[in-house]
């Protein structure tokens, strides 16, 4: 999928990322957790048309920029140090540095056990340590969602995304960023329905949310208390 970019619109205080996708037929705004805002219209959108729809949900926007803001101000810093806590699935699990292992990084009897020559790379070797827990465990866990909803998924990769939980394409990849290895499985599990659901409805339409209740009655407390872990999960100074 090849996507256009405009210059970013200037609107009310707020820049406004414009990209133009081939396949959708309706306008989605999205505002990531580091607060920039994306606007992903049709090819061919009336500037003025996306203008005045965009006015009409500058208090939404308001709203969700200062939630951003306020979340990435107390997100809660960690050191590799003995003792500080790392999440795995849900569960924090103490730091200890090793003289000698095969590997960077590990979980062995419950402690996240560092590599203590590794210690320079450290957040490279658990970026990728989380990613390959990923690329191990989500492949069974997306496998009886989709099944369920009859999503065509062609093919489950990890890698960053920024800021987002999750994307998907039109040809039914589905893409999952490595720091939702921290989260309760609960909460994977609406990033995986909230994505699989994409390949049914681009857009966050009624029609969307249909689908992803349809599977997750209580999906909308689930939104909500991903918010809430998203705010205290590790992530690198620059994601």
């Amino acid at each position: 999928m090849h996507e256009a970019r405009a210059e970013p619109l200037l609107l009310g205080g707020l820049a406004i990322d414009v990209v133009a996708v081939p396949g959708r037929k309706s306008v989605r705004v999205t505002v990531e957790r580091d607060a920039t805002i994306t606007a992903a219209v049709p090819p061919g959108t009336d500037h003025k048309a996306l203008e005045t729809l965009l006015r009409s949900r500058l208090t939404w926007l308001y709203a969700k920029v200062g939630d951003r803001r306020a979340d990435a101000a107390e997100r809660p810093t960690r050191r590799f140090i003995d003792g500080e806590g790392f999440y795995y699935l849900g569960r924090s699990y103490r730091l200890k540095t090793v003289r000698e292992a095969p590997r960077p990084f590990a979980l062995v009897e419950g402690r996240m056990r560092l590599r203590q020559d590794r210690r320079p790379t450290a957040a490279e070797d658990l970026i990728a340590w989380y990613a390959e827990r990923g690329r191990q465990w989500l492949p069974a866990r997306v496998a009886p969602w989709a099944e369920r909803m009859k999503a065509p998924m062609t093919e489950l990769t990890v890698r960053t995304l920024g800021y987002r939980w999750g994307s998907c394409s039109h040809a039914g990849a589905i893409n999952v960023h490595w720091a939702a290895m921290q989260l309760p499985s609960s909460l994977i599990d609406y990033v995986l329905v909230h994505e699989l659901a994409h390949l049914h409805q681009a857009n966050h339409s009624p029609e969307f949310w249909q689908v992803v209740s349809r599977v997750l009655p209580n999906f909308e407390s689930r939104r909500q208390k991903l918010d809430e872990w998203g705010a205290g999960i590790w992530l690198p100074d620059s994601p």
